[in-house]
This record gives structure tokens, C-alpha cells and sequence, in this order.
């Protein structure tokens, strides 16, 4: 996917009278940068809600997980950006843990919802939860239907030939939700078997996107049969009236906490600071629905979106954020990945 950036010059009218009255000191003139890590929807809404909330002016870009990692190691000394927003929270923890963060606890923590709670002590107060999300499948059910084959259940259903060149997912150098999805795998059947199904997967991928929403996307528009995406992001194409069929595979799945961090040596910390309480509020996390977006907020007093996964009905793997947001794993499987799969292409 492109980079997107949105100035927030001036506040978008989508639903923003939830924030108009809100009060605050000004902090007309300052620009606070932002890379975001979910769909542009959202970051286009969350900027123009932040600038209505706050009277600061905001700089957004949407990058890959991958890439947001790259641009703060490579701007460890000299900082341009000020916070990252969105996008699974163990790309968050391994920037924690090369100390290109900067702590802050806000007083929303006493609404974060448990797991919310735990991560945010895992990270040493350096990065906190804004939602969660599951991780699964869709698949478009006309074109199922025309190609007459059966519906997958199951991770280890996709590997039939049925689906030869009718998949995509995305790469996990880039795309945290496909890192999620390595890590899943690994935690689901153990690291060689593992590899060995994402050999057979392999056979059947037509390609491996630099986004992690873009399988789905493909899969709603009738690109491709199967995208393996988070699921709220199969929701979003389902409710925007697609025939997609989303499914929770049958051996579990491995979830992700999307987290907001400030960046060390941020510029404009005060407002970075500002933002993350906004991002953790009712009314920051009211506007992933509100951009047609379905994951389950972290803030106790913030609205369920009704069309959400219910995770609470999902075969969950107990995720080992510790271990898969450190640098050494992360870096470790990558290397095994793009050896034994990406170079067999």
C-alpha cells in the first residue's frame, strides 16, 4: 500500500460533534507527527479528531509496521516523528526494548481493560494498548462457488490444491499483521512444523503484500479467494457489503494488541503526551468505529462495536508477546522466513 499522509488543516465533518465541545489549551500553531499503523480511514478521522479535540495541528502517515520500525532505527538520533499510533504491539515492544521510546503512563490506565493492563506493564510503561484484534481468514464465497471448491476451516485446510494461486497474505518483513501471523503459527504447531506448512502455504500464495489488510481487500473485491488478515479487518469489507465469509480457524489463532507509543527524543512531547491520552480515551477510541473500523477497545468505558469479533468465543493461542516483540526472535524467524520461503519463490 502507498504511503498516505493527511494534514489535518481542517477538522473532517465525519462525526466529529462528539469532539467539537471538548475543552483544552490551545495548542493552535504546533504540528504534532504521527505514523500510523491502521487503515487510512482511521488515521485520516483520529488526526481530525485529535486537531477539533486539541486545537494542534497534525502531520499523519500511514506506513506498514515493518516500515514504521525501519524509519524510527534509522532516526534514532535525530527524531522527526513524535508518536506511533496503531499496529501490533510487539513491533511497539521491540522499539521499547532498543530504547527508542519514551514512558508515559496516562490516567486513562485505570480504565485499560486487563490485557491492555499487561501489556502496558510488559513494555515498562513505554507503549500502551488501544485495541485488540484476532487473526484468521475470509474468503470470497461467490467466487467459491464458481471455482467449486470446499470451504476452508482450518490454517491446515489452505494448503490443499484446490487453492493453488487463489491466496494472498502478507509479508511479514513488512506487515505486522503477517508477523503476527509467523509468531501465531509457531506458537499453534511448534517452529519446524511450522515452517514446513508455510512451505505448503507457500504453493498456494500469489502473492505476498507489503500491507497486512490488503489480502482481504483483495478478497472482497473479488481478486482473490482467500486473504489472511486480522479478522475486524474482513469485518470492515464485510459491512461495506462484500461476500466475504470470515472464519476463526478450527486449531486457534493468535491475536494482536494494537499499541501508541511516544518516540524518544519526540519534539513536541507535551502534545505527544496529549495525544496518547486522547488515543486511550472513550472518545479517541469511539473513532475506529466511527471510520468503519471493528476491533475491541481497550478502554473499559468505550462502546463495543457491535459488528467486532467476539473474541471471547475464538480458539485464542496464549500469544508470548515477551518473546516474539524481542528484537533477537523477530529478527531470528524473519531470517528463516525469507530463507526457507520467500527464496523458494
Amino acid at each position: 500500500m502507498r504511503e498516505a499522509k493527511v494534514r489535518t488543516i481542517t477538522a473532517l465533518g465525519l462525526g466529529l460533534g462528539l469532539w467539537l465541545g471538548s475543552s483544552g489549551i490551545s495548542m493552535a500553531g504546533a504540528t504534532l507527527n504521527v505514523l500510523c499503523g491502521v487503515d487510512e480511514s482511521w488515521c485520516a478521522l483520529m488526526a481530525a479528531a485529535f486537531r477539533a479535540n486539541s486545537g494542534t495541528d497534525v502531520v499523519m502517515t500511514r506506513k506498514s509496521s515493518g516500515e514504521i520500525l525501519d524509519q524510527v532505527r534509522g532516526e534514532r538520533r535525530y527524531p522527526t516523528v513524535d508518536v506511533w499510533w496503531g499496529g501490533p504491539g510487539d513491533a511497539h515492544l521491540q522499539a521499547g526494548s532498543e530504547d527508542l521510546l519514551q514512558p508515559y503512563r496516562s490516567y486513562h490506565e485505570r480504565d485499560l481493560l486487563p490485557w491492555a493492563q499487561n501489556f502496558l506493564a510488559l513494555s515498562g510503561g513505554r507503549s500502551a494498548g488501544i485495541y485488540a484484534g484476532a487473526l484468521g481468514f475470509a474468503y470470497n464465497s461467490e467466487r467459491l462457488a464458481r471455482y467449486e471448491v470446499p470451504a476452508p476451516t482450518c490454517w491446515k485446510d489452505l494448503t490443499s490444491s484446490a487453492y493453488r494461486g487463489r491466496i494472498q497474505a502478507g509479508n511479514p518483513n513488512s506487515s505486522g499483521t503477517a508477523f503476527t501471523m509467523l509468531a501465531t503459527l509457531v506458537q499453534l504447531f511448534g517452529e519446524d512444523e511450522a515452517f514446513r506448512f508455510m512451505g505448503d502455504l507457500d504453493r498456494n500464495i500469489v502473492e505476498y503484500t507489503k500491507s497486512g489488510s490488503a489480502p482481504v481487500k483483495a478478497a472482497a473485491r473479488g481478486e482473490t479467494l482467500i486473504g489472511i488478515s486480522f479478522m475486524h479487518d474482513a469485518v470492515t469489507q464485510k459491512q461495506s457489503g462484500s461476500s466475504l465469509v470470515i472464519v476463526a480457524p478450527c486449531e486457534g489463532t493468535g491475536y494482536e494488541i494494537g499499541a501508541v507509543s511516544i518516540l524518544k527524543g519526540a519534539r513536541n512531547l507535551e502534545m505527544a503526551r496529549r495525544f496518547v491520552d486522547f488515543a486511550l480515551s472513550p472518545e479517541g477510541q469511539a473513532t475506529g468505529v466511527a471510520a468503519g473500523q471493528y476491533q475491541v477497545p481497550s478502554n473499559a468505558q468505550a462502546a463495543l462495536p457491535a459488528a467486532a469479533p467476539d473474541i471471547s468465543m475464538i480458539k485464542i493461542v496464549d500469544y508470548d508477546f515477551a518473546t516474539f516483540g524481542s528484537p533477537e526472535e523477530r529478527s531470528r524467524l524473519l531470517r528463516r522466513f525469507d530463507t526457507e520461503i520467500l527464496a523458494a519463490n
